[in-house]
């Protein structure tokens, strides 16, 4: 492997790893607004 093919994989996974870190943490907040709703209705 040459150092631009490997250049060119470490970038790819960063961004892969950056969109799926972006997908998590918008699970997250949309558990956690769901979880806020369903507790108030609750009280």
């Amino acid at each position: 492997m040459t150092k631009e093919e490997i250049k060119k994989i470490v970038e790819n996974s960063k961004k892969v790893l950056e969109q799926d870190h972006e997908n998590f943490a918008k699970s997250i907040k949309s558990d956690l607004a769901l979880f806020k709703k369903k507790t108030l209705d609750q009280i």
